[in-house]
């Protein structure tokens, strides 16, 4: 009885915790969008730059300042390369974002090069239950998964004893 007490509780914690992931997707999804907007923002004004001084693209600009002896200017040309780095990145995620499943979704925001994006989508988040019906769905099967995955040793384990007390019952009978 103890027992079935536990499985539901923990059941339930399961589902609550489940039904967060829709919510914290959005939460991100907006995260992302604003860093890709002010990303963006830089971008182009490096392709402008680039652009009004004659160069090809931003690449070409970014090798002339990375070959230059002053050392701001290879810094500055160090932080456009991390810039757009990070774009094509925040692009990839966008695309995600946009088009994914949740679980392609809950993938990217776990992985663990985005953690730090993910902290502080959190500082902000605010429990809930998602609205949409897949974001009930996939809250209710990830939740009965992880319940299923997390009582199945103790499940196994209890009915192994369970066998053993029948058999042992059996030969004292025989």
């Amino acid at each position: 009885m103890v027992g079935r007490i536990v499985d539901k509780l923990l059941f339930g914690v399961m589902l609550i915790a489940a039904l967060q992931v829709p919510l914290l997707a959005d939460h991100y999804q907006q995260y992302l969008a604003g860093l890709f907007e002010a990303t963006q923002w830089q971008v182009n004004g490096y392709e402008n730059t680039a652009r009004q001084y004659g160069y090809p693209d931003v690449t070409a600009m970014i090798e002339q300042h990375l070959a230059n002896t002053e050392a701001s200017v290879k810094a500055d040309a160090l932080q456009k390369q991390a810039t757009l780095s990070l774009y094509e990145d925040l692009k990839s995620g966008m695309t995600v974002f946009e088009h994914g499943t949740l679980i392609e979704k809950s993938v990217y925001m776990f992985t663990p090069a985005h953690f730090d994006s993910l902290q502080k989508t959190l500082a902000h988040f605010k429990p809930g239950i998602p609205l949409s019906l897949n974001g009930l769905m996939f809250g209710v099967i990830l939740g009965l998964a992880a319940n299923i995955l997390l009582t199945l040793p103790f499940t196994w384990l209890f009915n192994r004893r369970r066998r053993a007390r029948i058999t042992a019952r059996r030969s004292v009978i025989s």
